[in-house]
């Protein structure tokens, strides 16, 4: 398998795996919105906010691919305006939940499934952190001398995608099975929803000190 994978210019597809699923373990903005889809409308809203996870990750991707990620990098005052706009979004979903009223976590923030999957692809799409990832991850598991141009870009991302699907889908899965339990105690879901807003605006501020 690996030989197959040095034919298109990708040195090492086991620690390109291996490295991605590191990156996608770390808690972060994208997680507690898959969770949080989950826990308000099940395995569907779940999966639906992974699906525009996953279309925010491969746009991500093809601009570091075609280089918008090294010109983010390079201009300071327009790298600080992506973080604030992540920022100002992800503090708004978390005021959303603190400030939401009722006890049941499946009804303090009424999202549609559209809405699921919008969530899901600004959380990733406006992450300056996952832009730089990707420019920066890129270059380590590619040889500059072997690589046939963008169909090695186009495999790597859908490496990348392949891992986000399976550990999202587990998220989903083990997500869908506490919030069934979460039901029966509305106190517990309403302490858990609060704590995911505060986490959402802690790392809204989080991106604004990088």
């Amino acid at each position: 398998m690996n030989d197959m994978f040095l034919l298109l210019g990708i040195t090492d597809v086991w620690q390109l795996i291996a490295a991605t699923m590191v990156f996608l373990i770390l808690p972060g903005p994208g997680t507690f919105c898959v969770l949080t889809c989950t826990a308000q409308h099940g395995v569907r809203g779940g999966f639906t906010a992974v699906a525009g996870l996953m279309l925010g990750d491969t746009m991500l991707m093809l601009l570091a691919a075609l280089g918008v990620a090294a010109l983010l990098q390079a201009n300071p005052l327009l790298f600080k305006g992506v973080q604030y706009l992540g920022a100002a979004y992800l503090a708004y979903l978390g005021l959303r939940l603190l400030l939401a009223k009722g006890e049941g976590g499946a009804a303090i923030v009424p999202f549609s499934n559209a809405a699921d999957f919008r969530r899901g692809f600004l959380v990733t799409i406006i992450n300056p952190k996952a832009i730089v990832f990707y420019m920066a991850f890129f270059p380590l598991f590619i040889n500059p001398a072997m690589h046939p141009g963008s169909i090695t870009f186009f495999t790597m991302a859908a490496v990348i995608c392949c891992c986000t699907l399976f550990y999202c889908s587990l998220l989903v899965l083990v997500g869908n099975a506490a919030a069934m339990r979460l039901k029966k105690n509305r106190r517990i879901a309403h302490f858990i929803s609060k704590a995911a807003g505060v986490f959402l605006i802690g790392f809204g501020i989080k991106l604004t000190t990088n």
